[in-house]
Order: C-alpha cells, then sequence, then structure tokens
C-alpha cells in the first residue's frame, strides 16, 4: 500500500527479469544523457556568448575605423588606436572563456586557455611590421605572418591541434561543434584590429597619411568579417538546437521507461485492498477470541 510496488518481484515476474532489466539500463543510460546535453547546453551557451561579445567589439572598432580613425589628424589616430587596443584585450577575453572548467577555443587541450596576452601578440607583430612603409605590405606581412604555422599559431595560440572531439547527446546523436581559435574568421578580425592598435606605435613611425589609409582598409576588411563571424554563430546555434531537441527526447524517453517499469512491479490497488481488509478482519476475530479466552476461569463457570 505505501510503495506500490509487488514485495516479491520475482514470483510477479514469474522469475523473468530480462524486461526490467532492460528498463533499468536505459532509465541509467538516459540519466548519463540528461547530464551530457546540460554539460552541452552549458558548452554551447557559453560558446554562443563569447561569439556575441567577440563579434560586438569587431563591429565596434569597424565602425570607428571608418568614422574619426579615418581623419588625418594624430588626435583622431591615437582614439582609434587606442579603441582598437581595447577591443582586442576584449577579443581575446572572448575566445579564452571557459565553462565548467574547460575552455572553449582550444581544442582538445581543454585545460588550456588558447591565446596568449594582448601585449605578447602585439609584441610578436610589430616585429614583424616593422620598417614596412605602405599599407599594402603592411597588411600582406600582418596576413603571412598569421598565416604562417611558425607565426601566429606557434607563438600566440596555446591550444591542441585537433579541434574538440563530438559530444555525445543521445544513444544514436552527436554534436560537434569544431571551432578553435585559430578560425580562420577569428584569425582575421585578431589581425586587423591588431594592426590599428599598432598604427600610432612611435617604434613603427608610421605617417598621418598611412595611418589614415590603413585604418579605411582596414575598417572595410572588419565589417566583411562580420559575416564570417555571424556564420560561426549561426553554426553554434545549430548544435544548440540539436542539443534542446535531444534533450526533449531524452525527457520524454525517460517519462515512458519510468511508466513501462512502475506498471511491470506495481501492485494492484484494490487487490492489495482487498487483502489488507482480509488480514484486518482476521486479526479482529484473533483479537476477539483471545478476549474471551482471557475471561475465562473456574469460578465464572461455577456461578
Amino acid at each position: 500500500m505505501s510503495t506500490g510496488k509487488v514485495q516479491d518481484i520475482s514470483g510477479h515476474l514469474g522469475g523473468d527479469y530480462a524486461h526490467l532489466l532492460d528498463l533499468d539500463r536505459s532509465l541509467e543510460l538516459l540519466d548519463a544523457y540528461s547530464i551530457a546535453t546540460a554539460e552541452a547546453r552549458l558548452f554551447t551557451d557559453a560558446m554562443q556568448l563569447s561569439l556575441k561579445t567577440f563579434s560586438g567589439s569587431v563591429a565596434e572598432i569597424s565602425a570607428s575605423l571608418l568614422s574619426f580613425g579615418t581623419a588625418n589628424q594624430t588626435v583622431t589616430h591615437e582614439q582609434a588606436s587606442v579603441q582598437a587596443r581595447n577591443e582586442l584585450d576584449t577579443m581575446i577575453s572572448a575566445l579564452n572563456t571557459r565553462a565548467g572548467g574547460r575552455s572553449l577555443y582550444s581544442g582538445t587541450s581543454t585545460d588550456i586557455s588558447p591565446l596568449l596576452s594582448a601585449e605578447t601578440l602585439l609584441g610578436a607583430l610589430q616585429a614583424e611590421l616593422s620598417g614596412l612603409t605602405t599599407a599594402t605590405d603592411i597588411r600582406q606581412a600582418a596576413e603571412d605572418w598569421f598565416d604562417d604555422p611558425t607565426g601566429f599559431d606557434a607563438v600566440i595560440y596555446q591550444g591542441g591541434a585537433d579541434t574538440l572531439s563530438p559530444m555525445q547527446i543521445s544513444e544514436n546523436e552527436r554534436v560537434s561543434l569544431p571551432i578553435t581559435a585559430t578560425d580562420p574568421a577569428l584569425k582575421s578580425a585578431l589581425r586587423d584590429v591588431a594592426v590599428a592598435a599598432l598604427a600610432t606605435d612611435d617604434a613603427l613611425a608610421w605617417s598621418p597619411g598611412l595611418r589614415t589609409a590603413l585604418f579605411t582598409e582596414l575598417g572595410v576588411e572588419l565589417a566583411n568579417t562580420q559575416d564570417a563571424t555571424v556564420n560561426l554563430r549561426a553554426q553554434v546555434g545549430a548544435a544548440e538546437a540539436r542539443i534542446e531537441q535531444a534533450a526533449t527526447r531524452n525527457a520524454a524517453a525517460n517519462t515512458s521507461a519510468e511508466y513501462a517499469r512502475s506498471e511491470l512491479i506495481s501492485a494492484d490497488p484494490y487487490e492489495t485492498a482487498a487483502r489488507l481488509q482480509t488480514v484486518q478482519f482476521q486479526l479482529e476475530s484473533l483479537y476477539s477470541v483471545t478476549v474471551r479466552n482471557a475471561n475465562l476461569s473456574l469460578v465464572n463457570f461455577l456461578r
């Protein structure tokens, strides 16, 4: 009556535990997938938020470079470079985000932050741009260093060479997010913002006219990069949708399995109540007989 389950499971099932054990196994798997989908949801939500922050910084600096940064004045150039330096910090911080103790953009090396500091990046890039005097040469040198396996990937990127393994979210479904900090879209944005941050560096001694030309080209390029970052966010969004769908299916399957298991070993409430009433009647009868026997004595009999 209290548990709603039969006491003698073996007798109730006729000794056949196959179906019950299969249901127990399914419930254990579904519990594991519930944890897996929760972790996957946390990971993708954090990745979506970090990409939103990254994309927002790209939009901000692009607009600035195309407005006051293109003016052929030292003050506005300084303002543009300072903002670029601040946005670079934000972008690197976004890519160094962790979720549940795991780095989002380090590939399989989830215990390591993928990127070194903005200061290290700017110092390494400055050495590559030193002595160049045209916007074309500067942008080409920056592009070559970021694309060179011994450049950005070796000096600044600290994550793994392999992308993160797919996440199992159900028995037959996995979600893959092969995005690292070396993704071409992310590297392109970091490169252009880093060049803008170095534009007013005294050691490079670039002329105001050269800075204006650079800011114009970089602003346009960063505006175009927005499309690539939007595509990355869409890719993560698709993974989020699949995770939610899998979580819903797993929850429904868990409810169904729980119901089937309960039905398999549940006790009939009417039968249980009838048996309880029978036992109660028997106990009351026993108590009545016991009371009568307790009152029997020779004195009472002689009376």
